[in-house]
């Protein structure tokens, strides 16, 4: 996969070795002081009176993986050429930590644990490195975990990476449609981007056709989609470009949204255990609340409704119904009434609304549910707002689709600074402002200030 890819999953691959070979120091401490009295050590030697010496040797084990190329070989090298990468590098591990048991003249530890931990190393290794790379290639080649692509270029130009997606399954791309700029358009580009979602768009045409990757790429910017550019003679100033590889392949990529970071990596974990800890803490009262939905008017207790996700995916959000069960019926005839701007409608005194709708629309506990839509991975604590599909068809400038780019959230920039007194086209902004300066410490600081926002029930309708 592209290197910054790669990068985090090779990290999180050596993480997890770290904590096995700390694993394996501590059985093969354990087993040794079983084999027979006049080998028994002290229970916590290695482990609290000499800590860092432990530390010391997995570090050394590390390195020494490192230096064998065990994190950096061929992906299709075989199970068995994978077991003796890791027994040469614990072998050469072993060797050097007896040599600094012998050179330092430490005797706490026994020479026969040292030799235990390489051999239980190199199996535990071994094992779960072909583990990893079956989850990887497994949880890969799932439909719903692929990133679509859309190919463009002539049908040579795009064969070759055809077979390099084809022959790597854990990149998690499925390659969704093929253009050639030969034949089509940019604008034939731009009607497949809104009518599917498409994680990214590799350019492979050749130079002769740059004019029109140069307006295709515009399209892949305004739309908020990622575009790859197998080449190494452009020069650009459109949406950050990065230098990146696939394989070897030079590459450019265009991104209007944040990169894949250890930093996203958290924010979705955060998301989700901050979902489910809610959801716990606060099921007495969402349970308290639908029970007064359903005591008070007709119909269910939830309003479920069609949202545009990250990349225009549509997922079914859910909320507290606020409004009578008719109340999309009766959208049409109020829509003379709208008091927003934009293809948004809103009325602050809507007469569909209940009595219990408007308390909760007013301190916002009509938002509770969509913690479920943050668990499954469809929404985040912090991110633009969800608008319904219909409202996002209707958007006008084709900048305002570039806000689909990120992951919707609960609240936003917009939910902190006035919600419904604001107009569309600076709603808009704000959410284009969220993603340009995207960090979690502006995340942290939407969540705190969306507290007393909610408690004053500042700009809801």
């Amino acid at each position: 996969m592209l290197t910054r890819d790669r990068q985090i999953r090779d990290q999180l691959h050596q993480i997890i070795d770290l904590v096995l070979m700390m694993l394996c120091l501590y059985l093969a401490h354990t087993i040794r002081r079983h084999l027979g009295a006049e080998f028994v050590l002290r229970r916590t030697v290695m482990f609290r009176e000499q800590l860092l010496l432990a530390a010391v040797i997995i570090v050394i084990g590390h390195y020494s993986l490192k230096a064998h190329g065990f994190y950096s070989r061929s992906i299709g090298l075989s199970p068995a050429g994978v077991f003796w990468n890791a027994v040469r590098s614990m072998s050469v591990c072993v060797l050097i930590v007896l040599a600094g048991l012998y050179v330092f003249d430490v005797r706490d530890v026994n020479r026969a644990t040292v030799f235990l931990f390489g051999g239980l190393s190199a199996v535990s290794l071994w094992l779960f490195d072909m583990a990893w790379l079956s989850l990887t290639v497994m949880t890969a080649t799932h439909r719903r975990r692929q990133r679509a692509a859309v190919l463009v270029g002539s049908a040579s130009e795009n064969q070759g990476i055809v077979d390099l997606i084809r022959d790597h399954p854990e990149w998690a791309l499925g390659v969704l449609e093929q253009l050639n700029l030969n034949v089509q358009s940019a604008e034939d580009l731009e009607k497949l981007l809104r009518e599917k979602p498409v994680d990214v768009v590799i350019f492979t045409s050749g130079k002769s056709s740059l004019d029109e990757v140069e307006s295709a790429i515009l399209v892949c910017e305004i739309e908020g989609v990622e575009a790859w550019l197998v080449a190494d003679f452009v020069r650009t100033s459109i949406a950050r470009p990065r230098m990146d590889e696939l394989m070897g392949k030079p590459m450019i990529v265009f991104r209007s949204a944040p990169d894949v970071s250890w930093a996203l990596l958290f924010k979705g974990t955060f998301d989700r255990l901050g979902a489910a800890v809610l959801l716990v803490l606060l099921s007495p009262l969402m349970l308290a609340i639908a029970a007064l939905i359903k005591l008070s008017s007709r119909g269910p207790a939830l309003f479920r409704q069609q949202r545009c996700g990250v990349r225009g995916r549509v997922f079914v959000m859910n909320k507290f119904r606020s409004m009578v069960s008719d109340a999309e019926q009766r959208r049409a005839e109020l829509m003379v009434f709208n008091e927003m701007d934009g293809p948004v409608f809103k009325i602050a005194k809507d007469p569909r609304i209940t009595g219990i709708g408007r308390f909760l629309r007013r301190t916002s506990l009509d938002e509770l549910p969509q913690l479920v839509n943050v668990l499954k991975g469809e929404m985040s604590l912090v991110g633009p707002r969800p608008l319904p599909v219909h409202e996002v068809k209707l958007f006008k400038s084709p900048w305002q689709r570039r806000r689909l780019s990120m992951k919707p959230g609960i609240t936003c920039l917009w939910q902190i600074a006035g919600r419904n007194t604001i107009g569309f086209e600076e709603w808009m902004r704000l959410d284009l402002q969220y993603i340009d300066t995207w960090s979690l410490w502006l995340d942290f600081k939407i969540l705190l200030k969306t507290i007393p926002v909610v408690l004053a029930g500042k700009g809801a309708h």
